[in-house]
């Protein structure tokens, strides 16, 4: 029986190295180790050897089939291995060029313009200051002139959390933060997020703003519209003009809506822009005493203007987009058109 393990040893060891396939392995593993095998076969019969030869043969049976196992586990191992390197020898050339041109993403349009925008006051000085979303009370509606009886603030439609604060509806609370941490002269723009319980086709319940903030002595309203005219020339193009109307805000005085010529007719007046030639851009302003008060500024040795601008405003009018949504659905074949926009130039 002794010379019967060595046989089947060496038979097997000889079958495993002509073996090309799993499925031939199995089957060779089945013939020499399975219930009806050849190994299988010599340990059953054990029990006809003399009762002092079966240890000795027993554990010879067992450091053959161990032997066998490895052989097994090591054939198969090389099989898994070839058979991978030829499938990916198969799928994958990496020396071949390229079947198609690589897809192109680009600069969502509202980073693009929040960027073009930065860009035109960052040649101007300005400096870019930022804050939190999450803000108090006291930095978004009372520094700036709001008191909590003050009919401006139904003008906001807050969201408030379950603290007693609220997300910020403009990023004017940086302009506060800004004046409280550095002394004048202060030149900034504060772009982010901003949020309102509103949506419609031109409104969203959050949506993105820049605000301007110049304080320093001598500054007069010629300096704002000067400012915002330079603005809109380059925003819009070098025959663009402005006019300012009278208007409100809690935290400027004297107060003003900006208009620009109309960018689809030149002025001339069409339905985009009501037949007016105008179009609204932005909300500007001198800063009110009382916000000057609030920082601990005196408004009589120090001035300064403030304007504001949604960025989603800016974007539907330089790209002509007819509904704010198309801005944060996501679809593809919207923001495909400005891939091409960028091929194009």
């Amino acid at each position: 029986m002794e010379q019967d393990l060595v046989a089947i040893e060496r038979d097997c060891s000889e079958a495993l190295s002509g073996v090309e396939e799993l499925a031939s392995l199995n089957e060779l593993r089945v013939q020499f180790l399975g219930r009806q095998g050849r190994l299988t076969g010599i340990m059953r019969g054990l029990g006809k050897l003399p009762k002092e030869d079966r240890k000795a043969f027993g554990q010879a049976a067992n450091q053959v089939r161990d032997r066998l196992n490895s052989a097994f586990a090591d054939t198969e191992e090389r099989l898994k291995s070839a058979q991978l390197a030829a499938e990916l020898e198969e799928r994958i050339d990496l020396t071949l060029p390229g079947s198609k041109e690589a897809e192109r993403g680009c600069v969502h349009p509202l980073r693009r313009v929040e960027a073009e925008i930065l860009g035109i006051f960052n040649r101007l000085g300005y400096s870019v200051a930022s804050g939190p979303q999450v803000e108090d009370d006291w930095h978004n509606f009372e520094a700036l002139n709001m008191p909590p009886d003050h009919p401006a603030r139904d003008m906001q439609d807050t969201f408030y959390t379950v603290d007693g604060r609220l997300l910020r509806t403009h990023t004017s609370p940086v302009q506060i933060r800004t004046m409280l941490a550095n002394e004048p002269p202060l030149r900034i723009v504060v772009p982010g997020a901003v949020y309102r319980c509103d949506a419609d086709v031109s409104h969203s319940p959050m949506f993105h703003q820049v605000e301007g903030l110049v304080v320093d002595k001598g500054i007069t309203m010629a300096d704002l519209k000067g400012t915002l005219a330079h603005f809109a020339r380059e925003m819009f193009g070098s025959d663009t003009k402005i006019r300012l109307r009278s208007s409100f805000f809690p935290f400027t005085e004297p107060s003003a809506e900006v208009d620009v010529s109309c960018i689809f007719c030149g002025g001339e007046g069409c339905r985009v822009c009501g037949d007016c030639g105008w179009i609204e851009i932005l909300g500007c302003g001198m800063i009110d005493p009382a916000v000057f008060a609030a920082v601990d500024i005196d408004p009589d040795q120090t001035q300064g203007f403030a304007f504001g601008m949604g960025i989603e405003r800016i974007a539907m009018l330089r790209h002509r987009i007819p509904d704010i949504r198309l801005l944060f659905d996501s679809r593809v074949e919207f923001l495909e058109q400005f891939v091409q926009r960028d091929r194009e130039v």
